[in-house]
Protein backbone atom coordinates (compact mmCIF):
# COMPACT_ATOMS: atom_id res chain seq x y z
CA UNK A 1 0.00 0.00 0.00
CA UNK A 2 1.07 3.38 -0.87
CA UNK A 3 1.99 5.48 2.01
CA UNK A 4 2.38 8.66 0.32
CA UNK A 5 -1.29 9.84 -0.32
CA UNK A 6 -3.21 13.09 -1.67
CA UNK A 7 -5.80 14.53 0.32
CA UNK A 8 -7.78 17.64 0.42
CA UNK A 9 -7.27 20.17 3.20
CA UNK A 10 -11.04 19.62 3.68
CA UNK A 11 -9.82 16.03 3.88
CA UNK A 12 -7.27 16.61 6.57
CA UNK A 13 -9.54 18.56 8.55
CA UNK A 14 -11.57 15.63 8.97
CA UNK A 15 -9.17 12.98 9.97
CA UNK A 16 -7.94 14.98 12.13
CA UNK A 17 -11.42 15.65 14.33
CA UNK A 18 -12.64 13.51 16.74
CA UNK A 19 -15.65 12.69 14.25
CA UNK A 20 -13.46 11.07 12.21
CA UNK A 21 -12.42 8.73 14.44
CA UNK A 22 -16.26 7.94 15.73
CA UNK A 23 -17.18 7.67 12.55
CA UNK A 24 -14.62 5.29 11.58
CA UNK A 25 -14.98 3.40 14.62
CA UNK A 26 -18.87 2.87 14.50
CA UNK A 27 -18.14 1.70 10.78
CA UNK A 28 -16.16 -0.62 11.26
CA UNK A 29 -18.57 -1.77 14.48
CA UNK A 30 -21.37 -2.30 12.19
CA UNK A 31 -19.24 -4.21 9.91
CA UNK A 32 -18.67 -6.51 12.73
CA UNK A 33 -22.08 -7.04 13.29
CA UNK A 34 -22.63 -7.79 9.94
CA UNK A 35 -20.38 -10.61 10.04
CA UNK A 36 -17.78 -9.05 7.91
CA UNK A 37 -14.89 -8.29 10.76
CA UNK A 38 -12.06 -10.57 12.22
CA UNK A 39 -14.20 -10.20 15.31
CA UNK A 40 -17.61 -10.87 16.81
CA UNK A 41 -19.66 -9.08 18.80
CA UNK A 42 -21.60 -10.48 22.21
CA UNK A 43 -24.08 -7.66 23.31
CA UNK A 44 -25.20 -10.16 26.55
CA UNK A 45 -21.61 -8.88 28.40
CA UNK A 46 -22.11 -5.37 27.69
CA UNK A 47 -24.13 -4.65 31.27
CA UNK A 48 -21.60 -6.77 32.97
CA UNK A 49 -18.90 -4.97 31.74
CA UNK A 50 -20.46 -1.88 32.39
CA UNK A 51 -21.05 -2.61 36.11
CA UNK A 52 -17.69 -4.48 36.29
CA UNK A 53 -16.51 -0.91 35.44
CA UNK A 54 -18.57 1.05 37.47
CA UNK A 55 -17.13 -1.51 40.63
CA UNK A 56 -13.91 -0.15 39.90
CA UNK A 57 -14.60 3.62 39.80
CA UNK A 58 -16.51 2.91 42.91
CA UNK A 59 -13.20 1.30 44.32
CA UNK A 60 -10.77 3.71 42.64
CA UNK A 61 -12.72 6.74 43.49
CA UNK A 62 -15.45 6.21 45.53
CA UNK A 63 -16.38 10.02 46.34
CA UNK A 64 -16.21 9.94 42.32
CA UNK A 65 -13.53 12.88 42.42
CA UNK A 66 -11.39 12.47 39.47
CA UNK A 67 -8.70 13.39 37.28
CA UNK A 68 -8.51 13.34 33.93
CA UNK A 69 -7.08 9.94 32.23
CA UNK A 70 -3.48 11.79 31.77
CA UNK A 71 0.11 11.26 32.39
CA UNK A 72 -0.21 13.14 35.90
CA UNK A 73 -1.41 10.47 38.04
CA UNK A 74 1.31 8.59 37.39
CA UNK A 75 3.48 11.09 38.90
CA UNK A 76 1.41 10.54 41.86
CA UNK A 77 1.82 6.80 41.73
CA UNK A 78 2.60 4.59 45.27
CA UNK A 79 0.86 7.60 46.76
CA UNK A 80 3.43 9.73 46.69
CA UNK A 81 2.75 13.23 44.98
CA UNK A 82 6.41 14.05 43.23
CA UNK A 83 4.20 16.70 41.40
CA UNK A 84 4.13 18.65 44.31
CA UNK A 85 7.84 18.23 44.80
CA UNK A 86 8.57 19.27 41.40
CA UNK A 87 6.46 22.70 41.89
CA UNK A 88 8.42 23.60 44.97
CA UNK A 89 11.64 23.61 42.74
CA UNK A 90 10.06 25.66 39.90
CA UNK A 91 10.43 28.86 40.51
CA UNK A 92 8.97 30.98 37.93
CA UNK A 93 6.01 33.40 36.90
CA UNK A 94 3.27 31.05 36.37
CA UNK A 95 3.22 30.91 32.17
CA UNK A 96 6.65 30.15 32.50
CA UNK A 97 5.91 27.47 35.27
CA UNK A 98 3.28 26.15 32.66
CA UNK A 99 6.31 25.59 29.73
CA UNK A 100 8.30 23.71 32.35
CA UNK A 101 5.85 21.16 33.25
CA UNK A 102 4.30 21.25 29.54
CA UNK A 103 7.75 20.75 28.66
CA UNK A 104 7.88 17.61 30.79
CA UNK A 105 4.75 15.93 30.14
CA UNK A 106 4.98 16.04 26.40
CA UNK A 107 8.25 14.53 26.37
CA UNK A 108 7.13 12.12 28.99
CA UNK A 109 3.91 10.80 26.63
CA UNK A 110 6.24 10.58 23.80
CA UNK A 111 8.25 7.91 26.19
CA UNK A 112 4.67 5.96 27.72
CA UNK A 113 4.54 3.15 24.91
CA UNK A 114 4.02 -0.28 26.25
CA UNK A 115 7.29 -0.84 28.24
CA UNK A 116 6.71 -4.84 28.07
CA UNK A 117 6.29 -7.36 31.11
CA UNK A 118 9.88 -7.68 31.89
CA UNK A 119 10.69 -4.39 32.20
CA UNK A 120 10.80 -2.27 36.03
CA UNK A 121 11.86 0.89 37.91
CA UNK A 122 13.44 0.94 40.52
CA UNK A 123 12.89 4.58 42.89
CA UNK A 124 15.88 4.69 45.08
CA UNK A 125 13.99 7.50 46.79
CA UNK A 126 11.39 5.51 47.35
CA UNK A 127 12.61 2.25 47.95
CA UNK A 128 9.76 1.04 45.56
CA UNK A 129 9.53 -0.62 42.17
CA UNK A 130 6.86 0.41 39.22
CA UNK A 131 6.04 -1.49 36.10
CA UNK A 132 4.98 -0.36 32.87
CA UNK A 133 2.99 2.94 32.58
CA UNK A 134 3.77 3.89 36.50
CA UNK A 135 7.80 3.33 36.06
CA UNK A 136 7.81 4.62 32.54
CA UNK A 137 6.41 8.12 33.94
CA UNK A 138 8.82 7.82 36.88
CA UNK A 139 11.85 7.15 34.87
CA UNK A 140 10.85 9.67 32.30
CA UNK A 141 10.44 12.56 35.51
CA UNK A 142 13.90 11.21 35.97
CA UNK A 143 15.23 12.14 32.93
CA UNK A 144 13.33 15.43 32.81
CA UNK A 145 14.98 16.51 36.48
CA UNK A 146 18.40 15.30 34.89
CA UNK A 147 18.27 18.45 32.57
CA UNK A 148 19.47 16.16 29.47
CA UNK A 149 16.89 17.33 27.83
CA UNK A 150 17.86 20.88 27.19
CA UNK A 151 20.89 22.11 25.67
CA UNK A 152 22.90 22.78 28.84
CA UNK A 153 22.50 19.44 30.19
CA UNK A 154 21.28 20.73 33.16
CA UNK A 155 18.77 23.09 33.03
CA UNK A 156 14.68 22.47 34.03
CA UNK A 157 13.21 22.20 30.44
CA UNK A 158 13.59 20.89 27.22
CA UNK A 159 14.67 21.94 23.90
CA UNK A 160 15.19 21.40 20.28
CA UNK A 161 19.24 21.19 20.91
CA UNK A 162 19.00 18.99 23.92
CA UNK A 163 16.19 16.69 22.49
CA UNK A 164 18.63 16.23 19.16
CA UNK A 165 21.13 14.98 21.32
CA UNK A 166 19.40 12.01 23.36
CA UNK A 167 20.80 9.35 22.74
CA UNK A 168 19.81 5.24 23.41
CA UNK A 169 22.39 5.59 26.20
CA UNK A 170 20.41 8.38 27.77
CA UNK A 171 17.24 5.90 27.67
CA UNK A 172 19.67 3.03 29.02
CA UNK A 173 20.79 5.04 31.70
CA UNK A 174 17.55 6.33 33.09
CA UNK A 175 15.28 3.83 32.29
CA UNK A 176 17.68 1.51 34.15
CA UNK A 177 17.57 -1.27 30.60
CA UNK A 178 19.85 -3.96 31.22
CA UNK A 179 20.08 -7.78 29.63
CA UNK A 180 17.82 -8.61 32.89
CA UNK A 181 15.90 -5.72 32.75
CA UNK A 182 14.74 -5.13 28.55
CA UNK A 183 12.40 -2.58 27.92
CA UNK A 184 10.53 -2.83 24.67
CA UNK A 185 11.19 -0.19 21.87
CA UNK A 186 14.00 1.57 23.28
CA UNK A 187 15.35 3.04 19.27
CA UNK A 188 11.92 4.00 18.98
CA UNK A 189 11.47 6.18 21.95
CA UNK A 190 14.75 7.39 21.17
CA UNK A 191 13.82 8.49 17.69
CA UNK A 192 10.55 10.18 18.71
CA UNK A 193 12.07 12.59 20.75
CA UNK A 194 15.10 13.50 17.83
CA UNK A 195 12.04 13.79 16.20
CA UNK A 196 10.71 16.43 18.48
CA UNK A 197 13.69 18.00 18.14
CA UNK A 198 13.00 18.79 14.27
CA UNK A 199 9.17 19.48 14.89
CA UNK A 200 9.77 22.51 17.29
CA UNK A 201 11.35 24.08 14.24
CA UNK A 202 7.62 25.00 13.76
CA UNK A 203 8.11 28.56 15.19
CA UNK A 204 4.06 29.25 14.59
CA UNK A 205 3.85 26.68 17.34
CA UNK A 206 6.97 26.58 19.44
CA UNK A 207 8.55 29.91 19.09
CA UNK A 208 11.44 28.98 21.32
CA UNK A 209 11.91 25.77 20.26
CA UNK A 210 10.28 24.00 23.19
CA UNK A 211 7.51 22.21 23.67
CA UNK A 212 6.07 24.30 26.18
CA UNK A 213 5.95 26.81 23.66
CA UNK A 214 2.51 25.32 22.62
CA UNK A 215 0.43 27.48 25.49
CA UNK A 216 1.65 30.98 23.71
CA UNK A 217 0.63 29.15 20.87
CA UNK A 218 -2.67 28.51 22.41
CA UNK A 219 -2.87 32.06 24.35
CA UNK A 220 -2.38 34.08 21.22
CA UNK A 221 -5.08 31.94 19.06
CA UNK A 222 -7.58 30.99 21.55
CA UNK A 223 -7.13 33.54 24.71
CA UNK A 224 -7.46 32.20 28.09
CA UNK A 225 -10.28 29.78 26.96
CA UNK A 226 -9.11 27.14 24.72
CA UNK A 227 -11.43 24.43 22.93
CA UNK A 228 -10.09 20.72 23.69
CA UNK A 229 -10.47 20.15 19.89
CA UNK A 230 -8.38 23.27 19.38
CA UNK A 231 -6.07 21.83 21.74
CA UNK A 232 -5.96 18.47 20.24
CA UNK A 233 -5.68 20.06 16.96
CA UNK A 234 -2.35 21.93 17.85
CA UNK A 235 -0.83 19.16 19.21
CA UNK A 236 -1.42 17.62 15.46
CA UNK A 237 -0.05 19.96 13.71
CA UNK A 238 2.61 20.87 16.25
CA UNK A 239 4.05 16.69 17.08
CA UNK A 240 2.59 14.92 13.50
CA UNK A 241 6.38 15.65 12.25
CA UNK A 242 7.79 12.90 14.67
CA UNK A 243 5.69 9.62 13.81
CA UNK A 244 8.10 7.13 11.97
CA UNK A 245 7.46 6.15 8.97
CA UNK A 246 3.69 6.16 8.57
CA UNK A 247 0.98 7.56 6.04
CA UNK A 248 1.50 11.05 4.69
CA UNK A 249 -0.04 13.61 2.31
CA UNK A 250 2.13 15.57 0.82
CA UNK A 251 4.80 16.67 3.07
CA UNK A 252 2.14 15.86 6.02
CA UNK A 253 2.74 13.43 8.25
CA UNK A 254 -0.58 12.05 9.36
CA UNK A 255 0.03 10.19 12.29
CA UNK A 256 -1.83 7.93 14.07
CA UNK A 257 -3.90 7.18 10.80
CA UNK A 258 -3.82 3.30 9.37
CA UNK A 259 -4.84 1.44 5.93
CA UNK A 260 -7.52 -1.20 6.65
CA UNK A 261 -7.06 -3.10 3.15
CA UNK A 262 -10.38 -4.80 3.17
CA UNK A 263 -11.98 -0.87 2.73
CA UNK A 264 -9.23 0.42 0.02
CA UNK A 265 -11.71 -1.10 -2.46
CA UNK A 266 -14.46 1.47 -1.64
CA UNK A 267 -12.43 4.80 -1.53
CA UNK A 268 -9.14 6.05 -0.35
CA UNK A 269 -10.89 8.05 2.64
CA UNK A 270 -13.33 5.69 3.60
CA UNK A 271 -10.07 3.19 4.13
CA UNK A 272 -8.34 5.14 6.28
CA UNK A 273 -8.86 4.61 9.99
CA UNK A 274 -7.82 7.40 12.53
CA UNK A 275 -7.26 6.94 16.30
CA UNK A 276 -4.71 9.63 17.52
CA UNK A 277 -3.89 7.66 20.49
CA UNK A 278 -1.15 9.41 21.50
CA UNK A 279 -2.32 12.75 20.40
CA UNK A 280 -5.19 12.82 22.73
CA UNK A 281 -3.76 11.01 25.76
CA UNK A 282 -1.23 14.06 25.24
CA UNK A 283 -3.84 16.57 25.33
CA UNK A 284 -5.62 14.74 28.00
CA UNK A 285 -1.97 15.59 30.23
CA UNK A 286 -1.72 19.09 28.91
CA UNK A 287 -4.51 20.02 30.57
CA UNK A 288 -3.46 20.44 33.62
CA UNK A 289 -0.74 22.67 33.88
CA UNK A 290 -2.52 24.92 31.15
CA UNK A 291 -5.57 25.79 33.45
CA UNK A 292 -2.93 25.85 36.27
CA UNK A 293 -1.78 28.79 34.74
CA UNK A 294 -5.34 30.27 34.42
CA UNK A 295 -6.37 29.52 31.49
CA UNK A 296 -9.60 27.26 30.41
CA UNK A 297 -9.91 23.91 28.55
CA UNK A 298 -13.85 23.47 27.40
CA UNK A 299 -15.59 21.09 25.75
CA UNK A 300 -13.15 17.87 26.78
CA UNK A 301 -16.19 15.70 26.64
CA UNK A 302 -15.59 15.67 22.79
CA UNK A 303 -12.72 14.21 22.57
CA UNK A 304 -12.56 10.05 21.77
CA UNK A 305 -11.61 7.24 24.18
CA UNK A 306 -8.11 5.96 23.62
CA UNK A 307 -7.50 2.82 21.57
CA UNK A 308 -4.49 1.24 23.26
CA UNK A 309 -4.25 -1.78 25.03
CA UNK A 310 -5.52 -1.65 28.65
CA UNK A 311 -9.00 -0.23 26.82
CA UNK A 312 -8.59 -2.60 24.15
CA UNK A 313 -8.00 -5.62 26.80
CA UNK A 314 -11.25 -4.47 28.52
CA UNK A 315 -13.34 -5.35 25.69
CA UNK A 316 -11.45 -8.83 24.86
CA UNK A 317 -11.29 -10.13 28.33
CA UNK A 318 -14.78 -9.30 29.39
CA UNK A 319 -16.26 -10.94 26.58
CA UNK A 320 -18.07 -8.33 24.71
CA UNK A 321 -15.97 -9.34 21.81
CA UNK A 322 -14.05 -12.31 20.14
CA UNK A 323 -11.89 -13.17 17.40
CA UNK A 324 -13.57 -15.51 15.16
CA UNK A 325 -10.97 -17.39 14.31
CA UNK A 326 -9.02 -18.73 17.91
CA UNK A 327 -5.50 -19.43 16.63
CA UNK A 328 -5.18 -15.65 15.75
CA UNK A 329 -4.50 -15.50 19.60
CA UNK A 330 -1.22 -16.74 19.16
CA UNK A 331 -0.13 -14.78 17.27
CA UNK A 332 1.85 -11.59 17.35
CA UNK A 333 0.03 -8.42 15.34
CA UNK A 334 1.78 -4.92 14.33
CA UNK A 335 -0.40 -1.55 14.21
CA UNK A 336 -1.00 -1.73 10.25
CA UNK A 337 -2.57 -5.26 10.36
CA UNK A 338 -6.45 -5.03 9.23
CA UNK A 339 -6.29 -7.09 13.20
CA UNK A 340 -4.94 -4.72 15.45
CA UNK A 341 -7.53 -1.60 13.31
CA UNK A 342 -10.33 -2.96 14.01
CA UNK A 343 -9.25 -4.13 17.78
CA UNK A 344 -8.40 -0.46 18.35
CA UNK A 345 -11.62 1.00 16.43
CA UNK A 346 -13.83 -1.44 18.37
CA UNK A 347 -12.14 -0.02 21.25
CA UNK A 348 -13.09 3.33 20.31
CA UNK A 349 -17.05 2.44 19.59
CA UNK A 350 -17.41 0.50 23.16
CA UNK A 351 -15.83 3.13 25.29
CA UNK A 352 -18.36 5.38 23.96
CA UNK A 353 -20.97 2.79 24.84
CA UNK A 354 -19.25 2.22 28.30
CA UNK A 355 -18.88 6.04 28.91
CA UNK A 356 -22.55 6.54 28.19
CA UNK A 357 -23.73 3.52 30.71
CA UNK A 358 -21.55 4.82 33.31
CA UNK A 359 -22.30 8.55 33.01
CA UNK A 360 -26.51 7.81 33.12
CA UNK A 361 -25.75 5.17 36.22
CA UNK A 362 -24.07 7.66 38.19
CA UNK A 363 -26.03 10.36 37.61
CA UNK A 364 -23.56 12.58 35.58
CA UNK A 365 -23.52 14.51 32.14
CA UNK A 366 -20.47 13.87 29.60
CA UNK A 367 -19.56 18.23 30.13
CA UNK A 368 -19.44 17.08 34.03
CA UNK A 369 -17.78 13.60 34.04
CA UNK A 370 -16.28 13.25 30.41
CA UNK A 371 -14.96 10.11 29.15
CA UNK A 372 -11.30 11.21 30.20
CA UNK A 373 -12.98 10.82 33.88
CA UNK A 374 -14.65 7.50 33.11
CA UNK A 375 -11.17 6.06 31.19
CA UNK A 376 -9.28 6.92 34.35
CA UNK A 377 -11.53 6.01 37.04
CA UNK A 378 -12.72 2.74 35.15
CA UNK A 379 -12.01 1.60 31.85
CA UNK A 380 -8.29 1.83 31.78
CA UNK A 381 -8.02 0.15 35.48
CA UNK A 382 -10.61 -3.00 34.87
CA UNK A 383 -8.27 -3.69 31.50
CA UNK A 384 -5.29 -4.39 33.86
CA UNK A 385 -7.25 -6.02 36.32
CA UNK A 386 -8.64 -8.04 34.12
CA UNK A 387 -5.65 -8.67 32.29
CA UNK A 388 -3.61 -9.56 35.97
CA UNK A 389 -6.86 -12.15 36.17
CA UNK A 390 -6.28 -14.23 33.03
CA UNK A 391 -2.22 -13.90 32.84
CA UNK A 392 0.01 -13.89 35.24
CA UNK A 393 2.46 -11.58 32.50
CA UNK A 394 -0.51 -8.80 32.81
CA UNK A 395 -0.06 -9.05 28.92
CA UNK A 396 -3.25 -7.91 26.62
CA UNK A 397 -4.89 -10.94 25.26
CA UNK A 398 -3.70 -10.17 21.87
CA UNK A 399 -0.17 -9.58 20.95
CA UNK A 400 1.31 -6.55 19.98
CA UNK A 401 4.47 -5.93 18.07
CA UNK A 402 5.26 -2.84 19.42
CA UNK A 403 7.52 -0.16 18.14
CA UNK A 404 7.43 1.78 21.08
CA UNK A 405 5.45 4.71 18.95
CA UNK A 406 1.54 3.56 19.34
CA UNK A 407 0.89 1.32 22.33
Amino acid sequence: MNNQLQLTTEQIDYLFSPKAIRDQASFIFERTIQGNGLFEYHPEKLNSTVDYVLSVIKKNYPDLNIPFHSRWGHFRAGGIDRVQTLDQQIKAEPLEKARIKLDLVITSVLLDAGAGAAWKFFEESSGKTFNRSEGLGLASLKLFLSGAMSSDRKSLWADASGLKNITNDDINTFFQVTEKNPLVGVDGRRLLLNNLAKALENKKIFKDSRPGNIIDYLLERYGKSIPAEGLLRAVLDGLGPIWPGRLSSGSLNLGDIWIHSDLAKDSTLKSLVPFHKLSQWMTYSLIEPIEEAGFKVVGVEKLTGLAEYRNGGLIVDAGLVSLKDKSLYSQAWSPDSNLVIEWRALTIYFLDLIGNQVQKALGKSPENFPLAKVLEGGTWWAGRFLAMEKRPSGDPPIQIKSDGTVF
